[in-house]
């Protein structure tokens, strides 16, 4: 654990807090200080969830720490349970009561409470939120199936013919990004192909659900952070097999129909693409043509930062010069995709990190978290969230999936606006001197420094030892800031290759031209 001005992921037992209030009859007895109540916030205000978590905290004060905290534990779990007769309880700890070492799920497990108990270990000091969201997902799914698991050796039986294929579709939780509006579309894909959905879950799922997650074909892990270690242990016990393929943009669409043919042994459910999208067509436009080769950044959660990077090479055109990821668990897949692309994946949690990342690529967009909208914005350059962590406007009243081809319809319009507006801000400078557009306005998309310059200074690529010796006259900087702002990076780096291979230690406006007509040729 490690002291942060900002992180990426809460401890482990917010990943507990978002499975409890992801489903019904569901309740968490968080043995944990007063202060760690502030988890009801991210749901309340940021989600804009209109009932806050089920979740009862035994905020213990520094007063209890010289007596008894356990006894404390044992009062709640009994008057918990009277208040609220959850179908089942969840038990478990904060990082700051893991270090009095309680143990409050033994405590509960011998309490001889009239409901089923479930004891969670976050290991708050090596894990992070979305492990406990996997851990506590899983522990839920294996306690309550236990009882159902078929003895070893057990063959699944076949599906009766023409009896409709059904799946489970799994992960969606609290707090995932567009989880609501991805359930929809998914149903409505699965709906086209003639595909029935037996449990959705954690999301809206009661315990009597889970129970009857064993029935379906086949189970959909659509975001593996929170759900692949389930997938992979009902896989184990009852033979269904799990459907991997996360259905973000256009190609992983089609290939998700595929995996679900195949793995259901269904004929006949293609889905043309161009039919149901426009992302397709709009990439082919004249309109989009001049945003090929554009170069991207993008850094988030595996399922989303491994999605993008897909969609921005292959359907849109865009060159990926960054790719990276804060979740750790998943940190193998996106190091192949980067290798795939010639790159070495960032694993960080560290923002820190990120920033100097995004500062020496200088790319004209940044596909990101809400983390790094700031960071887009104090170096000028455009941005669009992917990932989680999130704020409340990524949380949109509005039907916003990423899933599926209105997904796909989603994302085109998302990414390719702040490079559009990117444009209308060269148009603005252009007329700089016109009484509506001047150097006080602040930019309409992006934030200015202080509120009185038109854009804010261009960070400077961190420098190594030899663009140490480069240095840039004051009239060849002035003619740099007459280019658009979404190409000045490159037209700084062109420039400075050609400075260093010529052994040009001071940029002048000529070297600037004479760089500009060697790259066009």
């Amino acid at each position: 654990m490690e002291l942060t001005f900002w992180t990426y992921e809460g401890p482990p037992h917010v990943g507990a807090i978002r499975i409890a209030n992801s489903m019904r009859g569901v309740h968490l007895l968080l043995h944990s200080p007063q202060g760690d109540t502030y988890a009801d916030l991210l749901f309340t205000m940021i989600e804009r969830d209109r009932k806050r978590p089920p979740v009862t905290y035994t905020t213990f004060q520094a007063r209890d720490l010289g007596s008894d905290t356990a006894e404390l534990v044992t009062s709640t779990l009994q008057s918990t349970v009277d208040r609220f007769r959850p179908s089942v309880l969840l038990v478990g700890d904060s990082c700051t009561a893991e270090l009095i070492q309680d143990q409050p799920g033994t405590l509960a497990t011998g309490a001889g409470l009239d409901v089923p108990v479930i004891p969670l270990e976050m290991l708050a000091y090596s894990r992070k939120e979305n492990w406990g969201a996997s851990e506590t997902f899983y522990s839920l799914v294996r306690g309550l199936l236990n009882r159902q698991a078929p003895e070893p050796g057990w063959t699944r039986p076949a599906r009766p013919e023409g009896q409709r294929p059904k799946v489970n579709l799994l992960g969606p939780t609290s707090l995932g990004f567009r989880c609501r509006d991805d359930i929809i579309e998914v149903r409505k894909l699965l709906e086209s192909v003639g595909v029935d959905v037996g449990v959705v879950a954690p999301l809206g799922a009661s315990p009597q659900d889970l129970l009857r997650i064993p029935e379906a074909d086949a189970n959909l892990c659509l975001y593996p952070e929170v759900a692949d270690a389930t997938c992979a242990w009902l896989q184990r016990t009852f033979k269904q097999p799990t459907i991997s393929t996360v259905p973000i943009g256009v190609g992983a669409t089609g290939d998700f129909l595929q995996e679900l043919a195949e793995t259901l042994g269904l004929t006949g459910c293609e889905v043309t693409a161009d039919a149901v999208c426009r992302l397709p067509w709009y990439s082919r436009s004249v309109d989009s043509t001049y945003l090929t080769g554009k170069r991207v950044f993008i850094f988030g959660d595996a399922t989303h930062a491994l999605a993008a990077a897909r969609m921005a090479r292959e359907e849109m055109g865009f060159e990926v010069v960054g790719l990276g990821t804060y979740a750790r668990e998943q940190a193998r897949a996106v190091r192949k995709a980067a290798k795939d692309y010639g790159l070495e994946a960032l694993i960080t949690d560290n923002y820190l990190e990120v920033e100097k990342a995004v500062a020496e690529l200088q790319p004209e967009l940044v596909l990101v978290t809400q983390m790094e909208r700031h960071i887009a914005k104090k170096l000028g350059i455009g941005c669009a969230v992917i990932s989680t962590p999130a704020h409340v406007q990524d949380y949109p009243a509005r039907y916003s999936p990423q899933m599926g081809f209105e997904g796909a319809n989603v994302i085109f319009d998302t990414w390719v606006h702040p490079l559009v507006m990117g444009l209308e801000e060269h148009l603005l400078t252009m007329f700089r001197e016109d009484f509506e557009f001047n150097d006080d306005k602040v930019p309409s998309h992006l934030a200015a420094v202080g509120g009185t310059s038109h854009r804010p200074a261009e960070a400077p690529a961190a420098e190594s030892a030899e663009d140490a010796a480069l240095r840039w006259d004051a009239d060849a900087e002035k003619e740099l800031k007459k280019i658009p702002f979404f190409v000045r990076g490159k037209a700084r780096r062109n420039t400075e290759k050609y400075a260093m291979e010529r052994g040009v230690a001071a940029i002048n406006v000529e070297t600037l031209y004479e760089a500009k007509a060697h790259f066009s040729r």
